[in-house]
């Protein structure tokens, strides 16, 4: 950081189910060597989906990808172990290699 100094404000943070992280509030946008970043409005979207086109704010990507924030309960998938998409979640269990060949 340089010699700005920050001054602590009162802000608020919402985090939106599958979406940006709202920033409302007194708050300042730091660079990470310290600089301020000006702003236009006292509440920002940061992008938490990490395809904004726009980042560190949100565009609204976060929609198109289907980016989600939760993993859903395996029940409710219908697909018991897998993670988002129907990718299978990790475990710490051993596991074999995949070949790409069907079981004899």
């Amino acid at each position: 950081m340089n010699d700005n100094t920050l001054d602590p404000g009162s802000a608020s943070l919402v985090l939106c189910p599958d979406g940006p992280i709202l920033v409302r509030g007194d708050f300042d946008v730091v660079t990470p060597s310290g600089e301020r970043v000006p702003r236009q409005r006292k509440t920002v979207a940061l992008c938490r989906c990490g395809a904004s086109a726009i980042k560190p704010y949100c565009d609204g990507t976060h929609k198109l990808i289907k980016f989600r924030t939760e993993i859903p309960d395996a029940r409710e998938r219908g697909n018991e172990g897998a993670g988002p998409g129907g990718a299978q979640a990790p475990t710490d269990e051993p596991h074999e290699p995949t070949t790409g060949k069907s079981p004899q």
